[in-house]
């Protein structure tokens, strides 16, 4: 598929497959990419593969997701300590703000919910190998019930207070879990929670859930800095 002389100004991709998708002189001015699995690929720009530079000022801008990529218990330890010292940052900014959708995305509290379930499928279900890993209170993925999960297990917390109740009690299953880890057990393989025909390392299933961390994070800033100036 070709467009040729189109005038896409304010188009906006959502949710779509454009690996391969090329521009060619054509006004970029403004343009937004946002892609949470970027680092795994490239993306060039006048020849350029953006990528390093991305995820440099990112780290940057983040002080300690550098560390989401740690390969041993105490680097992944770092790591975890990272992520809840920036979230426990974010928390005070979010007073008030917490149920504000910006652009139609997740509001705050939504976010935390979110986490709440990637803790419970890739720690839970996938680590742990609990039956019924999935916590009433959280946000399901956009494709999780066209891909066939059952959204009955899920429901709309009381108060925001029930919210960062049970995100702490998650974050500190994370903090005992890895309290405990040892290289041999990060080496131990375990069936993908949504393919599970495959199956991926322990070390796998914790970076996932750091990266779920560090990129909701990311997105949960960026829309609170939004819903300020909007408000």
């Amino acid at each position: 598929m070709e467009f040729i002389g189109q005038d896409l100004s304010g188009v906006r991709f959502t949710r779509c497959l454009l690996p391969g998708a090329v521009i060619r002189g054509s006004d970029v001015t403004g343009m937004e990419i946002d892609d949470p699995h970027l680092p795994e690929v490239s993306l060039w720009v006048n020849d350029v593969n953006v990528v390093p530079f991305v995820e440099g000022e990112l780290n940057r801008r983040f002080p300690g997701r550098e560390l989401k990529a740690a390969t041993t218990p105490d680097g992944l330890r770092a790591a975890w300590a990272a992520v809840e010292e920036t979230w426990a940052a974010a928390l005070p900014t979010a007073i008030g703000l917490q149920d504000v959708s910006v652009d139609g995305e997740w509001s705050f509290s939504q976010t935390l919910r979110h986490l709440v379930m990637a803790t419970n499928a890739w720690l839970h279900g996938t680590i742990l190998g609990r039956e019924k890993p999935f916590h009433w209170i959280g946000q399901p993925f956009a494709e999780y019930e066209l891909e066939g999960g059952d959204m009955t297990i899920f429901r709309e917390p009381a108060s925001y207070e029930e919210v960062l109740a049970i995100r702490g009690d998650h974050q500190k299953m994370v903090r005992d879990y890895l309290d405990t880890v040892t290289e041999e057990v990060l080496a131990e393989t375990r069936p993908h929670p949504w393919t599970p025909e495959h199956r991926v390392t322990i070390l796998h299933c914790l970076h996932v859930i750091l990266n779920e961390e560090w990129e909701h994070h990311r997105y949960a800033v960026r829309d609170l800095r939004k819903a300020e100036v909007d408000t």
